[in-house]
């Protein structure tokens, strides 16, 4: 069977999540420090998950993590000299609704456009909330015929019922799964 539907991770492959993390936190903080940061509760993120993952867990709202997890990132020395800038009134929701807006790496608009007009179905299958694809797509201007989210899917990525639902969902036997460490356009 041929391939028909095209599976796209979303932040970091389509979207520089990055950007707009840095531009969130307090500008007071030098870049580097700021990128460190954005780095290390992007990891502490993807911790949460496979712990959920690991103790039988339901997924959680990407909202709801993304607090947690601030929350342990300021316990780490590593920033503890910029505490009353990340502890500010206002700076922790900043950051999460930062998370719902970000910018599309220049290549992918065109690349999804390429696909549609060779007849794919190009989908967003990724981590976070229905709410959370909704926003970025609307943010980025990017269109999608579907989104998967691990909320709708019931599980995580990587696990592998994350996929065989999504499979199931799409009743094809056959795709791709376009992730930052590969090409597929």
């Amino acid at each position: 069977m041929p391939v028909r539907i095209v599976l796209f991770d979303f932040m970091g492959t389509c979207l520089d999540w990055h950007s707009s993390i840095i531009a969130a936190l307090p500008q007071d903080i030098p870049e580097q420090d700021r990128s460190s940061f954005a780095l290390q509760w992007r990891q502490t993120y993807f911790d949460a998950n496979t712990k959920r993952i690991a103790d039988g867990l339901p997924t959680e709202n990407i909202d709801v993590t993304h607090s947690k997890t601030w929350d342990q990132m300021l316990t780490k020395d590593s920033f503890a000299n910029y505490l009353p800038l990340l502890q500010t009134v206002g700076v922790k929701d900043r950051c999460i609704t930062a998370w719902h807006s970000q910018q599309a790496w220049p290549d992918v608009a065109p690349a999804l456009q390429r696909l549609r007009d060779e007849g794919y179905e190009v989908v967003v299958h990724a981590n976070g909330t229905t709410r959370l694809q909704l926003d970025l797509c609307r943010s980025s201007g990017l269109q999608f015929d579907a989104l998967f989210s691990s909320q709708l899917l019931g599980v995580y990525k990587p696990a592998k019922e994350n996929y065989l639902k999504a499979l199931e969902l799409l009743a094809e036997g056959c795709f791709r799964v376009c992730h930052r460490c590969c090409t597929c356009v």
